[in-house]
């Protein structure tokens, strides 16, 4: 059976782009898996599974929703241990719409 395409609409905001995909993209170009989001208004408190705890506000244009968007990262945290078919299935979404 053929894998099916996923699709995620381009231009929302950060906290539900991080909802859907579970991945953070660091500074540093690493991706990270998201072990938890607390949310408070425009803020967001973002746990990765490897122990890094750091707020966020909810951006459309954000760093983090550009590079979410546009796939670029330059490898994963091994710290986190984020399994190869999440990584596959992040590079074969398509951001839509």
């Amino acid at each position: 059976m053929p894998e099916r395409k996923r699709y995620v609409r381009k231009n929302q905001e950060l906290f539900t782009l991080l909802d859907t995909i579970k991945l953070w993209p660091s500074r540093s170009g690493a991706l990270h898996g998201i072990r938890s989001i607390e949310r408070n208004g425009d803020l967001a408190m973002i746990t990765t599974h490897c122990g890094k705890r750091f707020a966020a506000r909810n951006s459309r244009t954000s760093r983090a929703a550009r590079w979410l968007r546009g796939r670029l990262h330059s490898g994963v945290c091994a710290e986190c241990g984020i399994p190869d078919w999440k990584i596959e299935k992040y590079a074969k979404t398509t951001f839509t719409g």
